[in-house]
């Protein structure tokens, strides 16, 4: 019985060290900058269409018109309400703007908001790092993310996953992120990591 017991150890701890491997390997690796990734289960379907901003800024009202466009040139009838949801998030990280001065950081106030918009307060600020302290990481490009989700109201079930980033400055966000869009669109029906299509 001792015998069987110092057998096991050693294998035990292998199938250990094995599924932790196997663990590992299905982590998703982040999406780079600069790249764009869609997951079709589905491809979009006919069905009206109702795209939702998860967050409401000026950017993202616009971007949204955007995708609406691009829904409708593919047959959908698209709204505020309808039989499937898109939700979509549109975040624009500029961390080397302000920094000094002024009160507030950059990482809690982004640079795209203007007066009526409504953002999601942002969990950057929270970050040791971020406001300028010794231990802060090297500083990033300006960022701009792009994610959508496409569900049906009637499962649940997600349909479509589109995420997208992009360098770029604030005079050129509008224009990235219509880059984004049209990419993302030109390559819908189909899973696939690819370029992001950011312009130069």
């Amino acid at each position: 019985m001792r015998i069987a017991t110092i057998l096991a150890g050693p294998a035990l701890a292998c199938l250990g060290l094995l599924a932790a491997g196997a663990a590992q390997a299905q982590i998703p690796q982040p999406l780079g900058i600069g790249q764009m990734e869609i997951k079709a289960y589905e491809k979009i379907p006919k069905a009206k269409t109702a795209v939702q901003l998860t967050s409401d800024t000026a950017l993202g009202r616009h971007l949204r018109g955007k995708v609406m466009e691009r829904l409708a040139k593919r047959g959908n009838e698209v709204g505020f309400s309808g039989g499937n949801v898109m939700r979509m998030d549109v975040a624009y990280f500029d961390l080397q703007a302000g920094g000094g001065g002024g009160g507030g950081s950059a990482a809690n106030t982004p640079t795209y908001e203007s007066p009526g918009d409504n953002p999601r307060p942002s969990i950057l600020g929270n970050i040791s790092g971020l406001r300028g302290s010794s231990d802060a990481p090297a500083r990033q490009p300006p960022t701009l993310r792009i994610s959508l989700t496409l569900y049906s109201i009637a499962t649940g079930k997600v349909i479509w996953v589109a995420a997208t980033s992009c360098s770029t400055t604030n005079g050129m966000v509008n224009r990235a992120g219509e880059a984004m869009v049209e990419t993302m669109f030109d390559n819908a029906d189909k899973s696939l990591v690819g370029d992001a299509g950011c312009p130069l």
